[in-house]
C-alpha cells in the first residue's frame, strides 16, 4: 500500500498523527491555566523586596 513495504513506517506515521492529536487538545483544555492572580503577584512582589533586603543586610 503507497509503495511502502515495512508496517513500521505506517506505524509511525500513525503515531505522528495521534501525537499532533494529543498536543492539541492538551492546548485547549490547557489553554489559560498559567495566568498569575493579583493575590500571587502580591506574594511575589513581596517576596523580592524581602530578598533585596535580606541581600543588602548581608552586603553589608
Amino acid at each position: 500500500m503507497f509503495g511502502i513495504e515495512n508496517p513500521g513506517i505506517y506505524i509511525a506515521y500513525l503515531l505522528v498523527f495521534l501525537c499532533t492529536i494529543f498536543a492539541i487538545v492538551y492546548g485547549i483544555v490547557n489553554w489559560n491555566k498559567g495566568k498569575i492572580t493579583p493575590e500571587e503577584l502580591k506574594e511575589d512582589i513581596e517576596w523580592e523586596e524581602k530578598e533585596e533586603q535580606l541581600k543588602k543586610e548581608i552586603a553589608d
